[in-house]
């Protein structure tokens, strides 16, 4: 029997192919978990011994896995937890789901990638499977991982197969029934057309449904292309918001009504600027990669800077709700509500809160942070800050309360009730009818 298909008896029996997966995050801990349910041993990899014993005491730290969740496999004896990486080597199937951040002059970082590389390589033996999920820019896979693994002497698409597949999890949807892993299709590219079939193969172990490219170029493209066009689409909201601003139009009510139309329009909102791990970097790995090729992505780096000055913005708008009272933003006290990037999610990696934390304090003001979902936060400088309760005290001691992320936990009646001025920046008081006066929207 080849090792093709030696390998393949073994994903699509489930219980005798053994799965590993480097990073325990948002991306990788519910991939492992879904592999877990559906029957394959899983062992999970991360450089944290905090969060390795947290797993293995079924102790859940993101919000898409509950602790029942952990529980339920772990009693199974389905998945385990570990920092060492030697174990890598008695996996079939290894996916690496590893952050992908930038450098201090906004080029890619793929020192967190090569690591995992390379503790793959040291451990690496025939018959195993490679997969890439970091997103990424196009040719990482085969001129990062690739050479890392033949450095071994082993032949990727012979003795070891290797592919890209983008990762797509969508933070605080799965507790709400929304995409998750078994029902988003899953993008595979292989460096070889065996190394797609395997890929494929297991994906569909755990997915409804797999779409296979041409290659791991074409795979890591993808996922690119669609935080592009995400990033993209909310520039050209947020243009429209600023436009709207000066002709004292309402944003809110052109995208509602536009909306309208059921044909040839998609529906973006406007908001204090991009926060998560995708949407505010992704879009620079590939206008990094295309300078390669001599070719300035002037479409997409415009709309990196309309979207990084939406804090700036925010900023003005409270200047402008003080200045309503008579009251100046040095020695101002103002409550920023919310430091997660999305609603109802915990994750606040690249949030626009602290950029606009640090435009008001530059300037004298006197800034609070309340979130229900994040107690304690770390800014750029690598300080660790607390969040505060809200509470009425709170409210009415604020010159100005800026909603920076509309949390359904926020009771935003009482909110306009009882703060001198509110800037909503995610129209999240539509609903409320009094106290109108006291809002300055985006």
């Amino acid at each position: 029997m080849s090792l093709q298909d030696e390998l393949l008896q073994k994903i699509e029996s489930r219980t005798t192919a053994h799965i590993g997966v480097i990073g325990m995050g948002y991306v990788g801990l519910p991939l492992a978990v879904r592999a877990a349910r559906q029957g394959f041993p899983v062992l999970g990899f991360d450089v944290s011994r905090e969060k390795v014993d947290l797993l293995n005491d079924a102790e859940s730290y993101i919000v898409d896995v509950t602790s029942a969740d952990l529980a339920e496999v772990r009693q199974a004896g389905k998945l385990e937890a570990t920092t060492d990486m030697r174990r890598l080597r008695s996996c079939d199937v290894v996916i690496v789901c590893v952050p992908t951040p930038l450098n201090a002059t906004r080029d890619p970082d793929m020192h967190y990638v090569e690591q995992a590389s390379e503790d793959i390589a040291r451990t690496l033996r025939v018959g195993q499977l490679v997969i890439l999920e970091s997103t990424t820019y196009p040719g990482t896979t085969q001129e990062v991982v690739c050479p890392r693994l033949e450095a071994t002497g082993l032949r990727v698409g012979e003795d070891v197969f290797l592919a890209f597949s983008p990762e797509r999890i969508d933070p605080g949807q799965t507790n709400s029934k929304g995409w998750m892993v078994e029902n988003t299709p899953k993008v595979v590219g292989g460096a070889t057309e065996r190394c797609t079939m395997l890929a494929s193969a297991f994906y569909s172990q755990i997915t409804n449904r797999v779409v296979p490219v041409s290659s791991p170029s074409a795979a890591e493209l993808t996922k690119l292309f669609e935080n592009v066009f995400r990033a993209v689409n909310i520039a050209l909201v947020n243009e429209l918001a600023l436009l709207c601003d000066r002709m004292g139009l309402n944003v809110w009510e052109v995208i509602d009504a536009a909306s309208t139309k059921p044909f040839g329009f998609m529906r973006f909102t406007p908001g204090p600027g991009l926060g998560g791990h995708c949407i505010p970097i992704d879009p620079f790995y590939l206008t990094w990669k295309a300078r390669a090729f001599d070719l300035s992505t002037r479409f997409i780096e415009l709309a990196g800077e309309i979207n990084t000055q939406m804090p700036r913005h925010v900023h003005d708008l409270v200047v402008r709700a003080l200045n309503q009272q008579r009251k100046a933003l040095n020695g101002a006290h103002v409550v920023l509500l919310g430091v997660a990037y999305k609603p109802d999610v915990d994750d606040y990696r690249e949030s626009p809160a602290f950029k606009v934390m640090d435009l008001l304090s530059a300037d004298g003001a006197q800034v609070t942070a309340c979130d229900p979902h994040v107690a304690q936060f770390e800014i750029h400088d690598g300080r660790k800050m607390q969040t505060t309760p809200l509470n009425d005290d709170l409210l009415d001691s604020a010159d100005c309360v800026v909603i920076i992320t509309d949390h359904s936990a926020f009771d935003y009646e009482r909110i306009i009730a009882r703060a001198a001025a509110v800037v909503d920046t995610r129209n999240a008081t539509r609903h409320v009818t009094t106290g109108r006066e006291k809002i300055v929207l985006l």
